[in-house]
């Protein structure tokens, strides 16, 4: 496919015979007399590459370069100057310019820079779309659910998506950690860099050390060439590491000195590499907790939890079973090729009144597995796994008398929309009860 050219020039004559030029060629030439209809132009065509002129009457075309390279960064801009200076043109290539050429002098050269900036446009064009692509799947908007807990963790994920503040998301298994991660760098400054993921769980801590900070060929007895560590790879994007309560409490020290100095040292190395990363982590466990028994780092934690958001399980926001049932309904049907539709009554009722312990991972196993073996357009609650509806109770923890109150306060509190008063009269409790049970079972309201 031949680009589409614009010329943004005010004489008439040199821009006629240009476009005759490029049209001989093949390429869809557009004009424009001044910088104001020429971004006109831009913002409505798909052009690739401008040729303007540098001094037009209502702006400078170096500067134009600038303003052009910010609305499409994929567009190549060639500058032409009857009278070329040297300030002109390292100005012009320092805004974007692809080259600065004189008019008359260079014509033999204008079709050779059209051809190759064009070739450059349609690839940065190809990997603007898959960065949209990318940006568009990981954005807050994917995030399903519209009660409130779900709401105030996107909310508070947002508010901190454009800074670089380091973030560690707290939340039972299953909860979606990784996704509000991955939400945040999309969303923030470093979204054209890379997004890295570590499970620190996965690794024993020689392995993950080595996976993190890299090493130089010799470092030990297998590492026969040069290994770039995750930090490395992550430069300039964001490092996520999940599980981060697993980790080696030595390499924790290394850890805050990523964060501290913004630097690290490979293994097998004696200098330190500069780095520049946002680090998100995330954990199941109570990480004061495990400072107390001194499993975690002190200073560690204070540095990892500046911004800390709390996901809520599936069974804090009930409300929102529906909508993500219905999601992974339409997501399995189109993956295994299934013509499933729909969910009967019973079949959400049941889903809504079950004890998820593993969360929306629970859940979207479930539906998977409802599609698979359905044979029907409808999800039917013979489909849910014999005594589903009982099937967690059947686990020890659930006779805790503990857990069982915090859900049925949780649920009452639901139901109130958050009326402390109106809940603490259901409950036939005095309020001052109530706020303490909130507090020791650390419910969101």
């Amino acid at each position: 496919m031949k680009a589409c050219i614009l010329i943004i020039d005010d004489e008439k004559k040199l821009s006629q015979l240009l476009t005759r030029i490029l049209q001989l060629e093949g390429y869809t030439v557009l004009q424009a007399a001044t910088a104001k209809e020429g971004l006109k132009v831009l913002m409505q065509e798909d052009v690739w590459v401008i040729i303007s002129d540098v001094k037009l009457p209502d702006a400078s075309g170096v500067e134009l370069v600038k303003t052009i390279k910010e609305k499409k960064p994929y567009t190549e801009v060639i500058c032409l100057t009857a009278y070329g200076t040297i300030a002109d043109g390292v100005t012009a290539m320092k805004n974007g310019a692809f080259d600065y050429i004189t008019k008359g002098d260079d014509n033999d050269r204008i079709l050779p820079l059209v051809s190759k900036a064009a070739e450059k446009a349609e690839l940065q064009l190809k990997l603007f779309q898959l960065e949209n692509k990318l940006i568009k799947r990981h954005s807050f908007d994917t995030i399903i659910g519209r009660s409130k807990p779900i709401k105030q963790a996107i909310d508070l994920a947002k508010r901190v998506s454009v800074t670089d503040t380091t973030v560690l998301l707290l939340g039972e298994t299953g909860t979606g950690k990784e996704v509000f991660a991955q939400a945040i760098h999309y969303n923030s400054n470093r979204k054209q860099q890379n997004f890295v993921a570590l499970n620190c769980s996965a690794f024993s801590a020689e392995l993950l050390e080595s996976e993190l900070f890299g090493y130089k060929a010799g470092a030990f007895t297998s590492a026969i060439k040069d290994k770039k560590g995750l930090i490395e790879e992550a430069d300039g994007g964001t490092l996520f590491l999940d599980e981060i309560g697993e980790m080696n409490i030595d390499l924790q020290a290394k850890l805050l000195r990523v964060l501290e100095a913004g630097e690290f040292i490979k293994l097998g190395q004696t200098k330190t590499q500069k780095v520049s990363i946002r680090i998100i982590a995330a954990t199941n466990r109570n990480l004061e907790e495990e400072v107390g028994k001194g499993h975690f780092r002190r200073d560690l934690f204070y540095r990892l939890s500046i911004f800390t958001i709390l996901l809520p399980s599936l069974n804090e926001r009930i409300e929102d079973i529906p909508l993500l049932a219905e999601h992974y309904l339409k997501e399995f049907s189109a993956k295994v090729g299934q013509q499933v539709k729909s969910m009967e009554e019973g079949f959400i009722r049941q889903l809504s009144n079950h004890l998820w312990k593993g969360n929306i991972r629970e859940l979207k196993n479930m539906i998977e597995r409802a599609v698979i073996i359905s044979d029907g357009k409808t999800l039917t609650v013979d489909l849910l796994p014999m005594n589903f509806s009982n099937s967690q109770p059947i686990a020890a923890d659930v006779f805790d008398l503990s857990l069982v109150e915090k859900h049925h306060i949780q649920h009452v509190l639901r139901y109130t929309k958050g009326n402390k008063t109106e809940a603490a009269r259901l409950l036939n409790i005095g309020l001052t009860t109530l706020y303490r049970k909130i507090d020791e079972y650390q419910l969101v309201v």
